[in-house]
């Protein structure tokens, strides 16, 4: 008994020694890979600056001016100088911000043109025609509404990120298989109980999916949206420093 014990015993750490260094190579065969993308870009990025005679800064110049950023992240010198920190925070708040009001409004929109072929009739030349609008063109409008550039800011996140989440959920739930809605039928699920169990389970990756557009568009939409309205933000940031003639900034 102790013989096949021991036995047992060595199988695991034959096992344990043929796996740890699997992973481990696998983990710095990502590292290697992570850090030759950064060498490529870095070499790249040295080239362009060598051939426009250092009119872009060159990695080690832009690198020391990041580093300083980063070591007094929170200074605030006044309106027009802020800390880098302070600077994404105020985007960060208001990314979340239009992207929380658009996932709000997106989702059940989305439910229900898949739910309702009536509505998803009705809506979707509306997503359609909207769907391709320009983000700064929906500036002036913001403007208009609120009064204000902070909530206009917020406007235009929200306006554009919501189209990836409302066609990717309808999508989701009209591609819910009839067996599916069948079963549902013959055990009699409530509506609750059927949008619990069965329409958002089925749903949750398109919806998910929709989600992570939208975010990666409010990204996009922030910088822009911010150098025209100033104020904060990593666009005002950018656009401060550009004006300032920073461009290692």
């Amino acid at each position: 008994m102790s013989t096949q014990q021991n036995v047992g015993q060595s199988v695991i750490r034959t096992n344990r020694k043929a796996v740890l260094p699997t992973n481990l190579i696998a983990a710095l065969g990502k590292i290697g890979y992570i850090a030759g993308s950064v060498a490529i870009l870095l070499l790249i990025w040295e080239i362009v600056s060598w051939l426009s005679s250092e009119a872009l800064p060159r990695p080690a110049t832009t690198l020391s001016v990041l580093w300083s950023m980063v070591s007094n992240p929170f200074y605030d010198y006044g309106p027009n100088d802020k800390g880098i920190a302070i600077q994404f925070m105020a985007s960060l708040q208001r990314v979340f911000a239009g992207f929380l009001l658009g996932a709000l409004v997106a989702i059940p929109l989305g439910i229900v043109m898949g739910m309702v072929p009536f509505c998803r009739q009705l809506f979707d030349p509306i997503v359609q025609v909207l769907k391709p609008v320009s983000p700064l063109a929906w500036f002036p409008i913001g403007l208009a509404a609120f009064q204000s550039v902070g909530p206009a800011t917020i406007f235009i996140i929200f306006i554009t990120s919501l189209w990836p989440t409302v066609v990717n959920t309808a999508f989701g739930v009209s591609a819910i298989p009839k067996d599916h809605q069948n079963v549902a039928a013959v055990f009699r699920f409530s509506k609750w109980k059927y949008l619990t169990k069965v329409l958002l389970p089925y749903t949750l990756p398109h919806i998910l999916t929709g989600l992570r557009l939208s975010l990666g568009i409010a990204w996009m939409v922030i910088v822009a949206a911010e150098m025209l309205s100033g104020g904060t933000g990593i666009g005002f940031f950018v656009w401060d420093s550009w004006n300032a003639l920073s461009l290692s900034e």
